[in-house]
């Protein structure tokens, strides 16, 4: 069969594309071998990223020994850490798209015959898989690992815990020094942080997708065992491009069916819900949310990683990883078990031998942690297009709550409020303005949840935003709150001290206001003017939908 990358390297007509591989330094040799470009999201600001450049020489090497030539070329990233907190993060979720257009651009522009993506954080692992959608070549995964578990006092600990000292500092409950001995302890090694946070979370899905080899979402970063994956993920494009395997035959409706599923088996960020319909709507699905209360309905909650818990990623990963959740699930008949994956061979084939090895790590599904999934989606006339809440990581007595709102336009004011004791007992703190098209850019509110948490509320206060969460957010936080109130969403017309009544397992969220007083509320009320105008952020603003379809970008139809 004739290579893609013939139209690049083949003929009289790309005698002039062949004097520039002349000009790489390539030979003959590698030219009559098809392209593989492996998309290398390495950088030295991210930890997760600082050992990509191993995992790619490792992928080049599995290239070349099963015949193909790699041939490397970069995708951004932003550290969600770091960039929390301040106008960075409004950069963070807008990444993925630049990820998905700019990893699209480089593919189809040098015809490469095959991919290997390699992200490891938030935004990369979805913008790669959105992009392997549109390219549609053979493609495999191979994430960089998790960060071992911290050990502070005796005990395992991740990044969440590190913000939620910093609430303890204020509240009085922690010395200066204790922060210091956190922050120098909860992050021992590279990798994605070591909770069942975002970055995790999508790289265990895209195991689930069929998108990654065994192991892909758990193997430590600091083990070799993550070397050899990656020379086996470079074997194996090599024998998809030959199978002619592509992106398009493993990411189904079924395969997404799939990680939605096993995302409340996990107990995933809240951002899968983010990510999951964006990656949908790249096959060419349209998910409405909801879709994963039914899921959730039927998948039982088995997993407890940090936040929700106190084990790690390194415990799922002894436990028998993804593979192992995956066959307890499908002893229900959750799983697609005939959807084709990277390794060749379909789920059902992948998993049937997967063994739990710690039935305290991966619960069994007759000792679920609960009987329903770890997300749900609220709907009610403060969010008629949905909102999202990581049930599995709510106390009990915050599962109903009915109180006053405070309403803030902004994180800082929020969290301004919350350090400063304004916030007490019962309160429901609304933080509006921060959605796709409002912040721009859909900020984590990962600062405000932990500040709520450490100052010792998490059980009686409640938080809802148009905004997203960080995964390793803790407590009865709402986001993704639909329509936003950038275009008028009902949250843009709440009120200081409006009764607001949250049942998550009722999955409703409601304000306890007329029908009347909204519509009197709505004809008054006026957009804002954009809080930013110029650059890539205005443009995103521009086209981006709200949270509940993924925030997906649009071009604007002329009116």
């Amino acid at each position: 069969m004739g290579m893609k990358s013939d139209n690049v390297k083949a003929g009289m007509q790309s005698a002039p594309h062949r004097s520039l591989f002349n000009a790489l330094g390539m030979t003959k040799e590698e030219m009559e071998r098809p392209l593989v470009g492996i998309v290398s999201s390495y950088n030295e600001i991210v930890p997760g990223h600082m050992n990509l450049d191993k995992i790619t020489e490792a992928v080049k090497m599995g290239v070349a020994m099963a015949g193909g030539t790699p041939v490397v070329f970069p995708a951004i990233a932003v550290c969600d850490g770091i960039a929390m907190g301040h106008i960075g993060m409004k950069y963070s979720l807008v990444t993925r798209d630049l990820i998905a257009d700019s990893t699209e651009a480089m593919a189809l522009a040098h015809q490469f015959d095959a991919l290997v993506m390699i992200p490891n954080c938030d935004k990369n692992v979805p913008g790669l898989l959105m992009a392997a959608a549109r390219v549609n070549v053979p493609t495999v995964f191979v994430s960089g690992g998790p960060m071992l578990a911290g050990h502070v006092k005796g005990e395992k600990r991740s990044l969440s815990s590190m913000f939620e000292a910093v609430g303890s500092y204020s509240a009085g409950t922690m010395t200066a020094e204790d922060v210091e001995e956190f922050e120098n302890k909860v992050c021992p090694t590279c990798g994605s942080c070591s909770g069942m946070y975002t970055a995790n979370s999508m790289n265990c899905l895209t195991e689930v997708l069929g998108m990654g080899l065994r192991g892909n979402g758990t193997i430590p970063a600091v083990y070799s065992e993550r070397l050899k994956l990656a020379k086996h993920a470079g074997m194996a494009v090599m024998e998809m491009y030959r199978k002619n395997i592509r992106p398009l035959d493993i990411m189904t409706k079924e395969a997404v069916t799939n990680a939605l599923t096993v995302d409340m088996a996990l107990g995933c960020s809240t951002n899968s819900m983010l990510h999951l319909p964006a990656i949908a709507h790249e096959i060419g699905w349209d998910i409405d949310i909801s879709i994963a209360n039914e899921i959730s309905a039927k998948t039982p909650n088995l997993c407890h990683l940090a936040p929700a818990g106190y084990t790690y990623m390194e415990d799922l990963n002894e436990a028998g990883g993804v593979y192992a959740v995956m066959n307890e699930l499908n002893k229900l008949g959750l799983i697609n078990t005939d959807c084709m994956t990277v390794t060749g061979k379909t789920v059902g084939e992948n998993i049937k031998f997967a063994i739990n090895r710690n039935p305290e790590v991966i619960r069994p599904v007759d000792n679920p942690y609960s009987k329903t999934g770890g997300l749900a989606v609220l709907s009610g006339n403060l969010a008629p297009d949905g909102s999202v809440v990581k049930r599995s990581a709510v106390v009990p007595e915050m599962l109903k709550h009915s109180g006053p709102a405070r309403v803030f336009d902004c994180e800082e004011d929020a969290i301004a409020a919350i350090k400063g004791g304004k916030i007490v007992d019962g309160d429901v703190v609304v933080i509006r303005y921060e959605g796709p098209k409002g912040g721009p850019g859909m900020r984590e509110m990962l600062n405000p949840t932990s500040a709520i948490a450490g100052m010792g509320l998490g059980s009686t206060v409640a938080l809802i935003t148009d905004g997203r969460f960080s995964g390793a957010s803790r407590g009865a936080s709402i986001g993704h709150v639909s329509p936003e109130a950038a275009v008028g969403g009902p949250i843009a017309l709440v009120e200081e001290g409006d009764i607001i009544e949250i049942d998550i397992d009722g999955l409703s969220i409601n304000l306890k206001v007329s029908d009347e007083e909204l519509a009197r509320r709505k004809a008054e009320w006026k957009p804002r003017e954009p809080k930013v105008t110029t650059g890539y952020l205005a443009r995103y603003a521009a086209m981006v939908t709200s949270g509940n379809r993924g925030a997906i970008l649009e071009v604007p139809k002329n009116n």
